[in-house]
C-alpha cells in the first residue's frame, strides 16, 4: 500500500481524524473490501501520531463494522458492500428468468450514466488506469484467455464507475457486479461462448474507452448502452438455442422409443 495514501494529522487531534481519513478512502473506492491496512507502526509514521491513537482509531472503525481483524493476519477493510438480496430472494431470482432481464435492463441504464459521467469527469489518473486495463484486455484476447478476459471485463466496468466520481453510482454498480460474479443471474461464459462474441465485446469496450478518452459523454453513453444491448441479446439467443436443443433431444428420444 502506498506510503502517500494517508496524510499527517495534527497532534492535537483525536483518533477521529485518523478514522475520517480511512472512511473517506473507503467511500471513494480507494480502499476496497479485503484491502489490508499497514501495521500500527507504519500507520503511526504515516499519520505522524502515536500508536495508541492509531490503535484507538482502528478499534472505533472495527466496532462500526468498517474494519475487521484476522488473528495474526492484520487489519482489513470489511465487507461494507454486502449482499443486496437475502438468500431467499436470490433463490427466487434464480428460479425466475424475468429477474435476469430486469437486471440487464437496469445495468443498461446505469452503465450508460456511468460512462457519460466518466467522459465528463475522468482525470488523467483515471484514464491511465483505463488504458492499462484495455491493454491487458487486448493481450488476453490475443492469447484467447477467456477467463482473464471475463475478469478484465468486470475490472473495466468498475474502473469506468470509479471515473464517474459519484460514490453512490460506484457502490451501486459494485453491488451489481458482485451479483454477477456470484452467478445469481447468469454466467458470463454464456456471453463469451456466443459465436463471435469475444471480438464484438472487445470492440464494444474499446468504444466505451474511446468515448471517455475523447471526453465525449454522448458517445461513451451510447457505446455502453449498445454493449449492454448485445449482452441482453446473447442471453436471449442462448436461451432460445437451449430450448431448441431440449425439444430436439425429446423428439429424437421419442422416435427411438417408437
Amino acid at each position: 500500500m502506498s506510503a502517500a495514501l494517508f496524510s499527517r494529522v495534527n497532534h492535537a487531534r483525536t483518533a477521529d481524524e485518523v478514522g475520517a481519513q480511512i472512511e473517506a478512502l473507503v467511500l471513494e473506492g480507494v480502499l476496497r473490501v479485503g484491502d489490508k491496512l499497514p501495521g500500527e507502526r507504519d500507520l503511526a509514521q504515516q499519520f505522524n501520531i502515536s500508536r495508541p491513537i492509531v490503535r484507538e482509531a482502528l478499534k472505533q472503525l472495527e466496532e462500526r463494522g468498517l474494519l475487521c481483524t484476522r488473528h495474526g493476519g492484520g487489519t482489513f477493510i470489511a465487507d461494507v458492500i454486502g449482499d443486496v438480496f437475502s438468500k431467499t430472494m436470490l433463490e427466487l431470482i434464480a428460479d425466475h428468468p424475468k429477474a435476469t432481464d430486469d437486471y440487464l435492463e437496469y445495468r443498461r441504464e446505469v452503465e450508460g450514466i456511468a460512462a457519460d459521467f466518466a467522459a465528463r469527469r475522468a482525470t488523467d489518473d483515471d484514464k491511465a488506469l483505463l488504458t492499462s486495463i484495455i491493454e491487458r484486455m487486448k493481450a488476453a484476447h490475443q492469447k484467447e484467455d477467456v477467463a482473464e478476459e471475463a475478469a478484465l471485463d468486470v475490472e473495466f466496468h468498475q474502473a469506468v464507475s470509479e471515473a464517474a466520481h459519484n460514490v453512490i453510482l460506484m457502490h451501486t454498480l459494485r453491488s451489481c457486479y458482485r451479483l454477477l460474479s456470484n452467478g445469481s443471474f447468469f454466467s458470463r461464459s454464456l456471453v463469451y461462448g456466443y459465436p463471435g462474441a469475444r471480438d464484438r465485446l472487445l470492440d464494444q469496450h474499446l468504444a466505451v474507452y474511446k468515448g471517455i478518452m475523447d471526453d465525449d459523454p454522448a458517445g461513451a453513453r451510447a457505446a455502453a448502452e449498445a454493449h449492454m444491448d448485445f449482452v441482453q441479446q446473447c442471453k436471449k439467443d442462448a436461451e432460445k438455442a437451449k430450448a431448441w436443443q431440449t425439444v430436439s433431444r425429446l423428439r429424437r428420444q421419442q422416435r427411438k422409443a417408437g
